[in-house]
């Protein structure tokens, strides 16, 4: 099978070539190579590699002979949405547009999994989301994400793009950007630098490895129905001080190292899917939090080449 892969050369999109190459596939991989990128991810995650920013042009020939498309293309850092959010709407939006309008003109029956965020609900005290709960995104990220998915769900409907949707809770894993919060605690930690945590560190997140991410899409790919939304979760909901605790224990490090700082404007306090119609279809996470976390510290530590250049991120 063909699969063309956009923005594989950020974190998600690079552990999905490296998954789905493991099955044989074939991989197309498009990446304009901008900040969430890495290039050096292109040598662990072999493909056919197109630098192209889709959000100003998109070449329908790439859709020729390809089976699936996985799309992770997006700007995806909260805090630089803040900082400049009319450069999240432009990218985001402009590009879902081009594949999507590539899809309707050139290759209708091409299957393809748009990957979207469990940001776009906005944040829950108590109980979960599940697929048909109000979009009520809290920041200028999130919010471009929830427009994709509208873009989206509308094309599945008026001109029957075969095109599924996943949203999906906290990710980690090898390959994240060190301004991310568990790569960020452990290279800090371990150089004895000080680890900042937004506001009282409470907010809370569900967790989940990236391996497990890339199973929960091949089971969408495979199993999911046209125009319908899967949400993605490991139920792994843990407060972010702890997670900072757990690595610095990992690491047999102190939570001297720990210094709160000022809370992000608009920070969402908890995240909570409900994911039992993806398990519905065969899908369960094989990590526990623990198990990744471990498999994700020890990474860092022995691929210090892969973020000693990257330094500026943390």
């Amino acid at each position: 099978m063909s699969i063309l892969i956009t923005g594989g050369a950020g974190f998600i999109g690079t552990n999905a070539v490296i998954f789905f190459k493991g099955y044989g596939e074939d991989i197309i991989n498009i990446d304009k190579l901008g900040i969430g990128s890495v290039k050096k991810n292109l040598n662990a995650a072999e493909s056919r590699f197109y630098k192209i920013d889709i959000s100003k042009k998109f070449d329908h020939k790439l859709l020729e002979n390809v089976n699936l498309i996985i799309n992770f293309a997006s700007e995806s850092h909260v805090d630089r949405s803040i900082t400049n959010p009319y450069f999240f709407y432009k990218n985001n939006v402009g590009l879902i547009m081009n594949l999507l309008e590539a899809m309707r003109k050139y290759n209708k029956d091409i299957r393809m999994v748009h990957v979207s965020t469990d940001e776009v609900y906005g944040d829950i005290l108590e109980g979960s989301f599940s697929e048909e709960s109000a979009l009520r995104p809290s920041n200028p990220y999130s919010a471009s994400k929830a427009s994709q998915d509208s873009f989206v769900l509308a094309y599945a409907r008026t001109y029957g793009l075969n095109i599924s949707i996943t949203r999906c809770t906290n990710n980690y894993g090898p390959y994240q950007l060190p301004e991310k919060l568990i790569p960020k605690t452990i290279i800090r930690a371990m150089k004895d630098m000080k680890i900042p945590v937004y506001g009282n560190g409470l907010q809370m997140r569900d967790w989940i490895y990236v391996e497990d991410h890339c199973r929960a899409i091949k089971a969408v790919a495979e199993k999911g129905k046209k125009g319908e939304i899967y949400n993605v979760s490991a139920g792994n909901e843990i407060r972010n001080i702890d997670v900072v605790k757990n690595i610095l224990k990992i690491l047999n490090k102190k939570d001297e190292l720990i210094e709160f700082v000022k809370d992000r404007p608009g920070h969402d306090v908890r995240y909570s899917l409900n994911s039992e119609k993806l398990r519905s279809i065969g899908w369960k996470p094989e990590l526990s939090f623990a198990e990744g976390l471990k498999k994700t510290v020890e990474w860092y530590l022995n691929n210090k080449y892969w973020w000693k250049n990257l330094v500026r991120y943390i």
